[in-house]
């Protein structure tokens, strides 16, 4: 037997009980995060939630527009969240602190140290150390998603959103992406491959609004919160 086979004999049962363990330790990690998210999100009332990346300067149309965004939403009566870092993230925390709306972050730790936005409530300041944890909270919390120009995160926090109302895992709720030149391309490829090869069906592309300006969001979640009730999601 090659030394190294003898060494992965000797090491691997230690090891795998040494898993079995963290991961069951792991799991009041997981509940202490639940329910603290749990009783501090259930206290704050109706939120949209914004998305966007984290990499979008202040000077960038699409920041301004976030800004603008959650000025209006807050003034309607809605608090924001966003995940709490930078970019478009720190826009939507920005508008909402700019008319004293409820602000709100969801952080979450990141090898590269992601910290909170200024513009946060201090009492709102949540932080999270596991992905889905935090997404169960936005999911749970939100009213609306409003999903500005983003990278993969963005596109997790989309489509997972989307996945649960298809499957009615949760109750629909208003999903809106802005910037019809950003999102054009993805929805064209969702109409002409995923419709036409039928892994979708027509309706599933109601299931989100395409628009460009502040206004047509804000349209989007009167029109849906006239016929529905404000209540959690699940």
């Amino acid at each position: 037997m090659p030394p190294e086979d003898k060494i992965r004999k000797v090491l691997a049962p230690k090891t795998w009980n040494e898993i079995k363990t963290n991961d069951s330790w792991a799991i009041f990690k997981i509940m202490s995060e639940f329910v603290d998210g749990y009783e501090k999100m259930s206290r704050i009332g109706p939120c949209v939630s914004i998305f966007g990346s984290a990499r979008t300067p202040s000077d960038n149309p699409y920041y301004q527009l976030a800004v603008e965004i959650a000025e209006k939403l807050t003034t309607k009566g809605y608090g924001v969240i966003t995940g709490g870092g930078p970019g478009i993230m720190e826009a939507g925390n920005r508008g909402a602190h700019n008319t004293n709306g409820i602000s709100v972050g969801l952080n979450i730790d990141l090898p590269f140290e992601q910290s909170s936005n200024p513009f946060i409530d201090d009492d709102k300041d949540l932080h999270f150390e596991y992905f889905f944890v935090r997404k169960v909270m936005f999911v749970k919390y939100s009213q609306g998603f409003i999903v500005m120009p983003g990278g993969f995160g963005t596109l997790d926090e989309l489509f997972e959103a989307l996945t649960l109302i298809q499957t009615e895992k949760i109750g629909s709720f208003p999903i809106v992406l802005v910037g019809k030149k950003y999102w054009g391309g993805l929805l064209d490829w969702l109409k002409q491959v995923m419709l036409v090869e039928k892994n979708i069906s027509e309706k599933d592309l109601d299931l989100f609004h395409l628009v460009d300006t502040s206004d047509e969001v804000l349209e989007v979640i009167d029109a849906f919160y006239k016929k529905y009730q404000l209540k959690p999601n699940f």
